[in-house]
Parts: C-alpha cells; sequence; structure tokens
C-alpha cells in the first residue's frame, strides 16, 4: 500500500497539472466531473467570468435513469449535454478532475459526445 506522505493526495497533484495547461473560455468552456461513491456530477464552467452554464447530477430531482453507475454516468453526459446545447454550446474542453479516463468518467464522456458536446 502507498502512503502519501505530502500535503496533497494523488488525485490533487494531477489536478493541479490538468488545470495549468486547460481553462474554460466564453467560446469553449470547461466540461468539469467530479465523482464520489454514490454519485456523479458534471459542470459547463466558464473559466473567464467564474460562473456555470449547465449542471447535471445523478442525484438530481430531474434525473431518472436505472442501471448500473456506469449507465447512469452515461445519462448524466447525455443530461448535461442537452443543457449546455440548450444554452448555445457545442464545443468544450474536458477536465477529468484529476480521476483517470476510465469507467464512469468514460461513460460520461462518451455520454456528452452522444449528447451533441464536442470535445
Amino acid at each position: 500500500m502507498i502512503v502519501m506522505t505530502g500535503k496533497l493526495s494523488r488525485r490533487d497533484r494531477i489536478k493541479k497539472g490538468i488545470r495549468k495547461r486547460i481553462s474554460g473560455s466564453s467560446e469553449r468552456p470547461r466540461l468539469s466531473v467530479y465523482r464520489s461513491n454514490k454519485g456523479i456530477y458534471a459542470q459547463v464552467i466558464d473559466d473567464v467570468t467564474g460562473k456555470t452554464l449547465a449542471s447535471a447530477s445523478s442525484l438530481s430531482k430531474e434525473f431518472s435513469a436505472k442501471g448500473n453507475k456506469s449507465d447512469q454516468s452515461a445519462a448524466v453526459g447525455k443530461l448535461v449535454a442537452a443543457k449546455a446545447v440548450a444554452a448555445g454550446i457545442k464545443d468544450v474542453v474536458f477536465d477529468r478532475n484529476g480521476y483517470l479516463y476510465h469507467g464512469r468518467v468514460k461513460s460520461l464522456a462518451e455520454g456528452a459526445r452522444e449528447g451533441g458536446l464536442n470535445f
């Protein structure tokens, strides 16, 4: 077992490195993903103004998909894509937020692509 001795966890160090390289703008906002044990969340963020343009969660009241966590993640991706397209956003920058591009994060990204977002 690997024990982290520094102040930042492995995911936080990866997240800092990713955020140095990518940033959302009004033309191409950032699609940020957060996952917990119970749910998955996605936000489309304009980093210049600091505003959230669209968001979706597997724990929200408007969400009603069944299945395993990967299926729910794909449905959240489609839901956030539908909200973003309704707001006039087609192109985004994908921010995996320090998580590996695998499993639920990958399912959300594929669902967002099916929903009409380009990244």
